[in-house]
């Protein structure tokens, strides 16, 4: 059973999309690249360590353990320019590590924008090794403070600087109409793709 849930973005998806601008990487921003290595091609993602400390952290720490060696995207929801690729450890006990403190987007100041690489998790502070790609603009998804219930959103810590045709590519494999549980049924990739590897880069 496929564990690495985000309940609430069904309805998410209802939002109208919007354009976004990927923000620049660079030493002043305290970013760190990445390129994770699939079987559709490489995507590299700039991970925000200055912003995100805490989550950018973890990212790189199953990066440079190898834990991300042969994971796969498993998941995608939307249409073609909006939505979401989801990828991780899938709970795997040989591949997680603890789980980390929540970044809301309000302390951070990142937002799911067009290529956004953001946690999956249950109840803040339940993330460990699975992520998601944002295709397009999806304000929901950032903390509101203002709202009622869980109001913390999802911890944006990356983004793509190169290879989001890979990620569109990604979102457009085919879903199996019988896999999945609860809200994903219906969401899962057929054919997983695989990460093959994930390093930083110089």
């Amino acid at each position: 059973m496929i564990r690495s849930a985000l309940f609430l973005l069904l309805a998410l998806l209802s939002l109208t999309p919007a354009a976004a601008q990927v923000p620049a990487p660079g030493p002043a921003t305290g970013d760190v690249r990445v390129a994770l290595e699939t079987d559709r091609g490489r995507i590299v993602v700039a991970v925000h360590l200055g912003k995100a400390p805490v989550t950018a952290a973890n990212f790189l720490r199953y990066v440079d353990q190898k834990r991300f060696d042969g994971i796969a995207f498993y998941r995608g929801v939307g249409a073609p320019d909006y939505g979401f690729v989801q990828a991780g450890t899938q709970n795997d006990p040989r591949r997680i590590l603890p789980p980390i403190a929540h970044e809301p987007t309000t302390q951070t100041g990142l937002t799911h924008d067009d290529g956004a690489l953001s946690m999956a998790r249950y109840a803040p502070g339940s993330a460990t090794g699975d992520f998601f790609i944002v295709l397009g603009k999806m304000p929901a998804m950032d903390a509101h403070p203002e709202a009622a219930g869980d109001n913390q959103g999802f911890a944006v810590f990356a983004h793509v600087v190169e290879g989001m045709d890979v990620v569109k590519a990604i979102l457009a494999e085919p879903k199996s109409p019988t896999m999945g549980d609860g809200v994903m049924k219906g969401q899962m990739l057929e054919a997983p793709v695989k990460i093959l590897t994930a390093r930083r880069l110089p």
